[in-house]
């Protein structure tokens, strides 16, 4: 697939990696909502907004809330904020399938701390950018996904496919990624992967790492297909339209 760069080996700590790159027209048939909508575009990778050992707090959320469910294909789901989570081939609202059962799964320590990694990821991607925090919305779909060798099952397992965020989700403006595990020693394969006109760039996860994005057609991506292991990640995604804002996810 044409030459690879690695833009984030997995062993870097990486304090501060930036890429700026010409923004797409994707931007163009939105409302544009001025100093918040990309006009400078690019790409990040940062190892210092979220340490090793949150990423591994927040893998045990995701972990206690996958083990209620599954896919039975390779790509399973846990929202926090809509409650959607994989089971078999479907998906069933968490909240209400499991009821009061849900207060013996998480706590309210682990919602504030969902919140406090997604405060600093959206300060980070505002800083960056050069735009003000508040002028970002968390939008949806947020998500944990885990994803293993197991084959494809339903269109959701196909998660290897290349895509554009803004084309899929119109709302998002600009996307994040917290890894929680390490690419190497916890899965094979798996690698982020920015397909450019001249060469692909990769990003190798590690629990912490925060990779992020605008989300038009400059950034064209994919994720490689696991090998073996298993991969957690948390998509997080920000909005300059407050129509398509979503709140943090609360305790029922």
């Amino acid at each position: 697939d044409g030459v690879t760069e690695v833009l984030a080996h997995h062993s870097d700590n990486l304090r501060d990696k930036f890429v700026e790159i010409p923004c797409s027209e994707d931007y163009d048939s939105h409302k544009r909502f001025e100093g918040c909508t990309p006009r400078k575009c690019g790409r990040g990778v940062t190892d210092a907004v979220i340490t090793k050992e949150e990423a591994e707090r927040i893998r045990r959320i995701a972990e206690r809330g996958l083990s209620l469910g599954g896919s039975d294909g390779g790509a399973s789901i846990l929202d926090l904020h809509s409650g959607a989570l994989s089971l078999g081939k479907h998906f069933v609202n968490l909240y209400r399938y499991f009821g009061d059962k849900i207060q013996d799964i998480f706590t309210e320590e682990d919602f504030a701390l969902y919140r406090d990694v997604r405060q600093r990821i959206q300060q980070r991607i505002a800083q960056v950018f050069g735009i003000s925090s508040s002028a970002l919305y968390l939008t949806k779909p947020t998500f944990f996904s885990r994803m293993n060798s197991t084959g494809a099952k339903t269109t959701h397992d196909e998660y290897w496919h290349p895509h554009v965020d803004k084309v899929t989700y119109g709302s998002f403006d600009y996307t994040s990624l917290l890894y929680l595990s390490d690419y190497s020693k916890d899965f094979g394969g798996g690698r982020f992967v920015f397909m450019d006109a001249d060469s692909n760039k990769t990003v190798e996860p590690r629990a912490g790492r925060v990779s992020f994005f605008t989300s038009g057609s400059e950034n064209l991506h994919r994720v490689e297909k696991v090998q073996w292991g298993t991969r957690f990640a948390i998509t997080i995604s920000f909005s300059c339209d407050p129509e398509h804002g979503i709140g943090d996810p609360l305790l029922p």
